[in-house]
């Protein structure tokens, strides 16, 4: 298994410094650290990790702008640590495109298989992450239960509805697929087409959208 590359973006130097133990610890190779979100932006550009562990409070350049950059350029994946009086930053870097979500008090072991998951192209969404998503969308939503549509529900097929039930409960690309049968390479077309049916920008954006929608 190819070892992730991860750079680290936090303003504070002992985080860092924790952050990098813990990583290297598990197995994880950190190539870089930054402590604002331009240098983020420019050592992601450089070095082109898997993955930008990214803290979302910075100065100068927060960590929203730095993962909308960085997503947008394709320099890597980014995987946000965050805590609960986060709400609103949250949201902005789901719209931005982070393929993933923890809280900082997330445990060791968790937090590499996080980084694992997010370099090998499936997000992450800590469940305790997902309701403070969901409570942020649903109060600018004029659904009552969810941030899309009802409409936009009405256009996922029946095995896209299978497949987004799996992502809302964490699954991988690979116990999508052996639960149901099917091949990695179309669980991935179906979690596309799913995006692309609810505008949403990655596969955590779609199931803090989907809130607690009923699937059925």
């Amino acid at each position: 298994m190819t070892v992730p590359r991860v750079l680290i973006a936090d303003d504070h130097g002992m985080i860092r410094d924790g952050l990098r133990m813990i990583l290297e610890g598990q197995g994880i190779e950190v190539v870089g650290e930054a402590a604002d979100g331009e240098t983020a932006i420019r050592s992601a550009r450089l070095l082109r990790p898997d993955v930008v562990l990214m803290d979302l409070r910075m100065p100068g350049t927060d960590g929203i702008a730095a993962t909308r950059a960085i997503v947008a350029e394709g320099s890597a994946e980014v995987l946000v640590l965050t805590s609960f009086d986060e709400e609103e930053l949250v949201v902005g870097a789901i719209r931005a495109g982070a393929a993933g979500f923890l809280l900082k008090t997330t445990e060791s072991a968790p937090l590499a298989d996080a980084v694992r998951r997010v370099a090998a192209g499936e997000g992450q969404l800590d469940p305790r992450v997902t309701r403070i998503a969901f409570a942020a969308l649903a109060e600018a939503s004029a659904e009552p239960r969810s941030g899309v549509s009802a409409d936009a529900l009405a256009q996922l097929t029946m095995r896209e509805r299978e497949v987004l039930a799996a992502l809302r409960e964490g699954r991988s690309n690979a116990e999508i697929g052996a639960r149901l049968g099917i091949s990695m390479p179309t669980v991935k077309t179906h979690v596309s087409s799913i995006l692309v049916k609810l505008g949403a920008e990655s596969r955590t954006h779609a199931v803090a959208l989907l809130g607690d929608a009923p699937l059925a």
